[in-house]
């Protein structure tokens, strides 16, 4: 009972990304964030990792050139855990999608590969590399 109460809780924060404002300069750069679960052990920018996590996308990092997305371990009952893995995005625009969305792929030894992720309601997707920082 207690896990599906917790899938539950992950699910819903998977669906409902949040957006904080990050004071810097003159105007607030937002800093994007959506907590998911990876049902299979997942290759992102070379690093595994399976199970619920936490995707961040910070613009002002990208625009001090700085690794703009770091994936989280997410902890339930703590929230936010060890990083993962950090990485510049490939910023591409398209359609927004209603919930947070991942592109995966297969590679040659059968592991499923992150290829892109995009937040809910917004236009920019963000390509992910082979190799992290």
């Amino acid at each position: 009972m207690r896990s599906r109460i917790l899938f539950g809780a992950l699910l819903l924060a998977g669906l409902a990304p949040g957006s904080v404002a990050v004071i810097g300069g003159e105007a607030a750069i937002p800093t994007k964030w959506a907590a998911v679960i990876l049902q299979e052990p997942t290759l992102i920018a070379g690093a595994l990792a399976s199970g619920p996590v936490v995707f961040e996308h910070d613009e002002a990092r990208m625009a001090r050139g700085e690794p703009c997305t770091v994936v989280y371990q997410f902890e339930p009952g703590k929230g936010r855990g060890e990083e993962i893995v950090s990485f510049h995005c490939a910023p591409r625009y398209g359609a927004s999608g209603e919930v947070f969305q991942f592109m995966t792929w297969r590679n040659d030894r059968g592991l499923c590969v992150l290829k892109e992720y995009q937040f809910a309601g917004d236009a920019e997707a963000h390509g992910v590399p082979a190799l992290g920082r």
